[in-house]
């Protein structure tokens, strides 16, 4: 077995890491008090290669797989979850779809450009009543000549307030579930399309919004694949999303980690430094073992990922090991840390309210639970 990255991801993993600290680092807080992911961000890593590693080369990806798409969001999330949301919807959820079942000219007016950083996309599937049931999408495309006409609404939407377009789940024949739904592409000035602001606890920085389709007419060009296998688009995407979303995970578990090993070693009580306590030094200890043992699973699931392996139980495994990881992991942090991470500018308050959200996004811990339990036939 050979756990060691290849050369180009090797490369890829030092080079996003200059990056981050050169042009994500100082704009954090910036972008967490304006709420808003930085979209200068998005081209100049479209303009380096850098914005969908996992991507075909001809279509302006990095051709590293999944493992690449990896290596960039652990390494962004241990700065910024919020930043990191909206860089990984751009080259997973939102570009998944177009890049699999997009024909030619789809792929050229939409995947290249936000491949490039061009254009800013999103993935509009919740809603104010449906979460885990995609089978009962509200949000309707009814026929009408050469257009759908969409009505409906859509919440929690990363980068819906800089988005150009999004990629959107909708229902053509609500009787049919799962069998009645397709993925439809909206620009954002299509006329009856709005997006307003919604305001976050945490991944404050990920310009999440509410997307409303009223009498919105959209192209029938702009059908994704066919009407009725929208249900099949989405929930191979998250498969893949699920991986994505688990390097996030063990990014912040270890943003939160390394923040709590610092201020340990540093901060002194009765004489000597925290960290040469027990209590304090087993929970470093747990942490760092832990941390290990979801980096493994999760690579070892985007290893199977890229040699087209079956992989539905791993990827739900690897997205409920890292989540539960990363939300313990803040809370220990915030203990070591005591007053001091309490406070609204330390960077493990926002560990703290970013990753309390991890059991929800992607599917939550209980549908994960569920869909391990069916995979092992219980």
């Amino acid at each position: 077995m050979d756990f060691e990255l290849t050369e180009p991801q090797k490369m890829f993993q030092a080079a996003i890491r200059g990056f981050i600290q050169k042009e994500v680092v100082p704009i954090v807080d910036e972008a967490e008090e304006n709420e808003e992911c930085p979209r200068e961000l998005f081209s100049k890593l479209g303009t380096l290669g850098y914005l969908c590693p996992a991507y075909p080369v001809e279509y302006e990806g990095g051709g590293l797989g999944k493992i690449g798409d990896c290596i960039l969001c652990e390494e962004m999330a241990s700065v910024c979850a919020g930043i990191n949301s909206g860089i990984a919807s751009q080259s997973g959820l939102a570009t998944y779809a177009i890049l699999t079942y997009g024909n030619d000219d789809q792929k050229q007016r939409f995947l290249i450009p936000a491949a490039k950083g061009e254009r800013i996309v999103t993935f509009a599937l919740t809603e104010p009543n449906v979460g885990s049931d995609v089978a009962s999408i509200e949000t309707t495309a009814r026929k009408d000549g050469n257009y759908y006409v969409l009505n409906g609404t859509k919440c929690y939407i990363t980068n819906a307030t800089i988005c150009d377009f999004a990629t959107v789940a909708v229902s053509t024949d609500r009787s049919q579930r799962h069998q009645g739904i397709a993925v439809i592409v909206v620009e954002r000035d299509t006329p009856g399309f709005q997006i307003n602001r919604m305001k976050a606890s945490g991944f404050r920085s990920a310009s999440g919004g509410e997307l409303v389709f009223e009498d919105c007419r959209v192209p029938i060009e702009n059908l994704i694949g066919e009407e009725g296998m929208g249900f099949k688009y989405i929930m191979q995407s998250l498969n893949s999303g699920r991986i994505t979303h688990s390097a996030g995970s063990v990014g912040r578990a270890r943003g939160a980690y390394e923040e709590a090993l610092a201020y340990a070693k540093q901060r002194t009580q009765f004489g000597r430094p925290i960290s040469k306590f027990q209590s304090i030094a087993f929970k470093l200890a747990r942490l760092a073992t832990d941390i290990e043992a979801a980096r493994a699973l999760l690579y070892k699931t985007a290893w199977l990922y890229d040699r087209g392996e079956r992989l539905a139980k791993e990827a739900s495994m690897t997205k409920l090991f890292s989540s539960e990881l990363a939300i313990r992991a803040a809370e220990e942090s915030m203990r070591i840390h005591g007053g001091a991470g309490y406070m609204a500018e330390s960077k493990v308050h926002r560990y703290f309210r970013d990753n309390i959200l991890s059991h929800a996004t992607e599917g939550t811990t209980e549908m994960q639970m569920l869909n391990i339990c069916r995979e092992l036939g219980l």
